[in-house]
């Protein structure tokens, strides 16, 4: 008889509890995240059982050890499936049986497993925007030392060639304290300076086998660095029923309440993937900010059309969606990036 599993899973142990075809709850298993112990509790079960865990830091592993042992791991979509269990009260336990229970019946809230190669190659990418966030941070820091000392530097990038030589030549006027935390900040910005361009000439060398990055770079204002990160966190995109799905699953598409007759739009749904949302909203800024260049081009039009009724933000999010579903046609079909035909532009769910 079929078994159907959930592992509430935590740092150094994973609780797990089964259900059968007909219902009957198993008893719940602690099993430890030493490697022998886990592998050993897997061996054990049904081969193939369907095994439910959440999408916890570190389900990496997990469902690697799931797959090795031939079962069937199911990645599931925490906050929903807890929504879906309806249980007033929390305990390893019940979230385990509540996992199990929602994978039987067949509404358990599953999140797309990327292989372990996509898995890997992510990383790269997400630490060269972590760094680059930091850098800003730094940047933004040492403009702030200035201003509070009134230490105006007229030069457009204060970190380029000009602006670093300027900088040197102006620190005398901050106090010595200050001085001293803007000539180390510099420091460290710096270092992560070369660190970035490190892991972007091994992102380039990466993604150059990557399929599906050169057609993303077809797309208005996408280059390497976004085409690597569209490409990557979108994956297989066949994963996706529609063009609408895939610009979702970005949180590109605002909520809707109707009721009674009246209808209103919301804010873009906050579970979704923030990388993802982060690309597509990126370019679309970069519209706006090279708007002398872009041109006649359907994004700027749709821009500047919406924004001349609402504001920035929903105006670039909209952009950001038209080229969501304008990458999964470019995917699906594998064909570079053309602009929307006027016919075509009637029908688009970007449309203002």
């Amino acid at each position: 008889m079929q078994q159907f599993i959930g592992c509430d899973a935590h740092k150094r142990y994973s609780i797990f509890s089964s259900v059968t075809e007909k219902g009957r709850i198993g008893r719940a298993v602690r099993v430890s995240h030493d490697r022998e112990a886990f592998r050993g509790y897997l061996e054990q079960l049904p081969t193939g059982s369907p095994i439910a865990v959440e999408s916890s830091g570190h389900w990496y592993w997990l469902v690697d050890e799931i797959e090795r042992a031939g079962h069937e791991p199911h990645l599931v979509n925490a906050g929903e499936a807890k929504r879906r269990m309806g249980k007033p009260n929390k305990t390893d336990k019940l979230d385990a049986e509540g996992l199990a229970i929602l994978l039987r019946n067949g509404t358990l809230p599953e999140v797309w497993i990327p292989p372990i190669a996509l898995r890997d190659q992510r990383e790269l990418l997400r630490l060269r925007m972590f760094l680059v966030a930091l850098r800003t941070d730094i940047k933004n820091r040492i403009h702030g030392a200035l201003g509070r000392y009134n230490v105006q530097i007229g030069v457009t990038d204060l970190f380029g060639i000009e602006g670093r030589q300027k900088l040197e030549q102006r620190t005398c006027e901050l106090l010595v304290e200050t001085r001293e935390s803007v000539r180390q900040q510099l420091i460290t910005h710096d270092f992560l300076e070369s660190q970035v361009e490190q892991i972007e000439k091994r992102l380039h060398k990466m993604m150059g086998d990557a399929p599906g990055a050169d057609l993303l770079k077809t797309l208005p204002t996408v280059g390497p660095i976004l085409s690597a990160v569209l490409a990557l966190e979108i994956g297989d995109v066949s994963r996706f029923p529609s063009a609408e799905h895939l610009a979702s699953y970005a949180g590109l598409v605002p909520r809707v309440s109707s009721s009674g007759g009246r209808t209103r739009m919301g804010q873009v749904g906050g579970n979704v993937n923030r990388m993802l949302k982060w690309a597509f909203v990126e370019a679309a800024n970069l519209v706006v900010l090279h708007q002398r260049r872009m041109g006649h081009t359907h994004a700027l039009r749709l821009y500047q059309r919406i924004r001349s009724r609402k504001n920035h933000q929903k105006a670039v999010v909209a952009v950001g969606r038209h080229f969501a579903e304008a990458a999964y046609w470019v995917l699906r079909k594998q064909e570079a990036y053309r602009e929307p035909t006027t016919r075509s532009l009637a029908v688009s769910s970007t449309h203002g």
